[in-house]
């Protein structure tokens, strides 16, 4: 009999503490901009430095995670966090906020690159990654309608975060002093599948700015150009958000069914047409369902990535690198949005990412299709009336390729009758010697 798959909660909640800070950045930033001497470009450059230490952990931490251990790893990472995040928001000089930022930035990416390369080793990747997106986002939906309640100021979005972090830290002692025996047999192993990890890592870069040039100035698209307030904004966003959680839901059902190259390829297409619709909004109507059906689209793609990227190596580390590149994309995505709004609009802007998202889909989904990597979901290829075959390879140490790929369909049981035997009783038998000539198997000698 086969266990049933638990969810790995602490590892959950330590995505969530590591991911908050670019869910909260739209609001992050416009704070930073309204409480703060910044213009909208200052604050999203000092939105861009958060996210730029953020990936600067992931960069160089990736490799280390085993030999420090998770758990210490996840401590001082929550507790930069904390510190970083709880002393920025308790400032007001400009100097110290950004120094904060910068320092809880890479609390975030050393929270985010343990929790990666343990999902990494998990046998269901794919539902670690999903449960984590869903608690971020409803998290993330929770401060944006609360956060416009409770007065102006640019510390509420970074209290939150550090909040976040104490919250997480007790959780942490559930999580691996090190990483699994078997990983760590293998770390002097070469990086597999270097060629479609290089290509993912550098299209997750450019994804990820197209992504985060739009979210970091949605804020301002829904006051400024769709002349809305910021509550009604806020819970835009909270609605967005709680449609996110439908998106990473379905992302949960959906499963390998699709494989990944279909959710990730035609999902980006989606995501460009979300994004122009979105930074060409004039009104509530078009900023709402391009917000909603963006950040529905967002999680699903994201989800599918995290798969990918975990896949192509069990020890973590391209789901790591992959990441840390996501993050440099993510940390310049503030300030390229500022800048193309600023020089060129916000449609004129929302065309241009629209137009990167749909050249860089190709060699995503090309990657997908490319390298298989593990089953998406252990349990999708079954045997009829058996355990999953996915499953029973693990357990047998059936080598990865003996296990049909993401996407293939499930095969039939093909039922061979087979004859009795020829020789019913052991009585058939003789001594073994020299066969006597015309004689035939059973009727005398072997």
């Amino acid at each position: 009999m086969f266990a049933p798959r638990t969810t790995p909660w602490s590892l959950v909640a330590l995505f969530t503490a590591g991911y908050l800070a670019p869910y909260l950045l739209p609001t992050t930033v416009g704070r930073l901009d309204s409480g703060l001497p910044l213009s909208a470009t200052q604050a999203g450059a000092v939105g861009s430095a958060l996210l730029l230490s953020s990936a600067a952990a992931g960069f160089v931490l990736a490799s280390r995670v085993e030999r420090i251990g998770a758990r210490t790893l996840a401590r001082i990472g929550l507790a930069l966090a904390l510190i970083g995040y709880g002393g920025a928001a308790l400032t007001t000089t400009v100097p110290a906020v950004v120094a904060g930022a910068v320092l809880g930035g890479f609390g975030s990416g050393t929270a985010t690159t343990v929790a990666a390369t343990l999902i990494a080793g998990q046998r269901d990747p794919h539902r670690a990654s999903t449960a984590g997106l869903l608690t971020v986002s409803a998290l993330a939906g929770a401060v944006y309608l609360t956060v416009p309640h409770l007065g102006p100021g640019h510390g509420l979005p970074l209290a939150a975060i550090a909040l976040t972090a104490l919250v997480v830290w007790p959780l942490t002692g559930r999580l691996p002093a090190g990483v699994p025996a078997a990983r760590t047999r293998q770390h002097k192993a070469r990086l597999p599948h270097a060629r479609s990890g290089l290509v993912l890592a550098a299209a997750m870069l450019c994804w990820s700015l197209a992504q985060n040039s739009l979210w970091g100035v949605s804020g301002r698209i829904g006051l400024d150009q769709a002349h809305l307030s910021e509550a009604t904004v806020g819970a835009v966003f909270a609605v967005a958000l709680g449609a996110g959680l439908t998106g990473v839901l379905a992302a949960g059902a959906l499963g390998a069914r699709l494989g990944r190259a279909v959710p990730i390829g035609a999902g980006t297409v989606l995501i460009a047409g979300c994004i122009t619709l979105s930074a060409s909004s004039s009104d509530l109507t078009s900023f709402a369902t391009g917000e909603i059906a963006w950040n529905t689209m967002y999680p699903v793609v994201l989800s599918y990535l995290i798969g990918l990227a975990a896949s192509l190596d069990p020890r973590g580390r391209w789901a790591v690198l992959v990441g840390s590149a996501s993050s440099l994309g993510t940390a310049a995505g503030p300030l390229t949005g500022s800048v193309l709004s600023a020089q060129a609009g916000f449609p004129v802007m929302g065309a241009i990412l629209a137009a990167g998202l749909l050249v860089i889909a190709v060699p995503m989904t090309a990657v997908a299709l490319h390298t298989g990597g593990r089953p998406l979901l252990p349990g999708a290829i079954r045997r009829r009336g058996g355990h999953p075959a996915a499953l029973v390879a693990a357990a047998t140490g059936t080598p990865s390729g003996a296990v049909p790929e993401i996407g293939a369909p499930e095969q039939p049981v093909v039922e061979i009758p087979v004859e009795a035997a020829a020789i019913p009783t052991q009585r058939a038998y003789d001594k073994a010697g020299p066969r006597q000539a015309g004689a035939s198997p059973g009727s005398g000698a072997l």
